[in-house]
């Protein structure tokens, strides 16, 4: 198969997935961090690999983005971006207690975590998504294939149902959550004001 006709099916079947978004999930999503600002309470954002740029991102994006505009302080943080405390909690006492061990003591019942995770089944988002939802934290998962652990873990569920491996289009999708959000928060900032 060539670039052409690789490049046309995949983007069909972004085509398809984006047809599928819940929008009543976006809605919920919106909600569940707006409520953040009131509550005087923080979002951690939480995910590996490809996950965990779509959690920085999303921190750049719903963070300073929207407050460098004057549109919306919301307190966010990635557990993904510090290397040296993730690869000291991983040396230390295991890959799966990275994002845990960032919330342990910390996390708050009004708190909300937004889980990314393409299979749902990571370790280490599983742990931390136990504890916070121990705290009483929100939990919203944004997952793929079939949603794993994660999907049934989850307060609100933001799920892309694909083939086991599509994780490009996963990741794909998550992405357009983020824009949505950002998009969206910015188009009604004289509301917000």
């Amino acid at each position: 198969m060539n670039i052409k006709t690789f490049s046309k099916v995949y983007i069909q079947k972004l085509k398809k997935l984006i047809d599928q978004i819940d929008l009543d999930g976006i809605s919920d999503i919106l909600e569940a961090i707006k409520k953040t600002v009131e509550r005087k309470s923080r979002i951690y954002v939480i995910g590996n690999g490809g996950s965990s740029a779509i959690a920085s991102h999303m921190v750049n994006d719903l963070g300073t983005g929207l407050r460098r505009r004057d549109v919306i302080n919301f307190d966010i943080m990635s557990l993904a971006d510090n290397t040296p405390v993730g690869t000291a909690i991983a040396n230390d006492i295991g890959y799966e207690n990275i994002f845990y061990m960032q919330l342990k003591g910390l996390v708050k019942k009004d708190d909300v975590i937004i889980a990314i995770s393409c299979s749902g089944n990571s370790p280490n988002i599983i742990k931390a998504v136990k504890y916070a939802r121990e705290t009483g934290a929100t939990v919203i998962g944004c997952t793929g294939f079939d949603g794993g652990k994660l999907k049934k873990l989850s307060d609100i569920s933001f799920h892309i149902e694909t083939p086991k491996g599509e994780y490009g289009l996963v990741e794909d999708i998550h992405t357009i959550l983020d824009h949505l959000l950002h998009s969206y928060l910015l188009s009604t900032k004289e509301e917000l004001a």
